[in-house]
């Protein structure tokens, strides 16, 4: 395999997203919020993915004809905002005038996030809640923890998205990586396993969602607090 193949079927593969988008969709259409929430892991998964691969085969020189960071961009804003602000609004969780405030702040902050040339830090994490709404609207139908939790949520984490407060990448942030990655890998199982028994009060994936939903909120806060120790100075004799 060239290459120039290489490159572009990892375009290719990225290109994916944007059906399994499409899939989620018409699964919210239907208010199947349990399948839609698998086609946005499954989604998730690809996201995950493509960006390893990309840098593995070199896209941004072999083939150069398509914008890779664009492209992600794109599919990005679509899975992780609008079509989880689309399920929290029509899923009845925020009732209301509560349910229109919510998808203004979350579309609008995010579409603004998302152009920003400074969200990443770095070390590859980001600068702000990096808008993973998907993450914290899968979270919320497994725990239905009630409207008013639901809308503090959403405005702290809005505000938080342009505030100076790091938010980990699990593949790209190389400080506790080792943790992270796992993490990251067992939220997306907990994930899966909470849309498919569709979010069952009694399933043992909501304990999960919730321990890894908040190391991956606070790892990168911890960090800040806790700076990373230089190695110590030897003396050569």
């Amino acid at each position: 395999m060239t290459p120039k193949f290489a490159a572009l079927s990892v375009h290719l593969f990225t290109a994916t997203g944007a059906v399994f988008a499409m899939l989620a969709m018409l699964a919210a259409a239907d208010g199947n919020w349990a399948l839609m929430f698998l086609w946005l892991v499954v989604s998730f998964i690809v996201d995950g993915i493509d960006g390893p691969l990309a840098r593995r085969y070199d896209v941004k020189t072999n083939a150069a004809v398509i914008d890779g960071v664009l492209m992600d961009l794109i599919i990005d804003y679509l899975t992780y905002v609008f079509i989880p602000a689309f399920a929290l609004f029509k899923s009845g969780l925020l009732p209301g005038w509560t349910g229109w405030l919510a998808i203004i702040l979350i579309t609008f902050s995010s579409v603004i996030y998302f152009a920003d040339t400074r969200m990443k830090t770095k070390d590859n994490s980001f600068a702000g809640f990096p808008g993973c709404w998907n993450m914290l609207v899968l979270v919320l139908f497994a725990i239905q923890p009630g409207f008013y939790v639901t809308l503090g949520l959403v405005v702290v984490l809005t505000i938080a998205m342009f505030t100076p407060l790091k938010f980990i990448h699990p593949v790209r942030t190389r400080r506790w990586r080792m943790v992270s990655l796992p993490v990251a890998l067992a939220w997306t199982g907990f994930a899966g396993w909470a849309a498919w028994v569709n979010f069952h009060p009694q399933s043992w994936a909501h304990t999960g969602l919730i321990v890894t939903s908040i190391y991956l909120l606070g790892a990168g806060i911890a960090q800040q607090i806790l700076p990373e120790r230089s190695p110590a100075n030897v003396t050569p004799k």
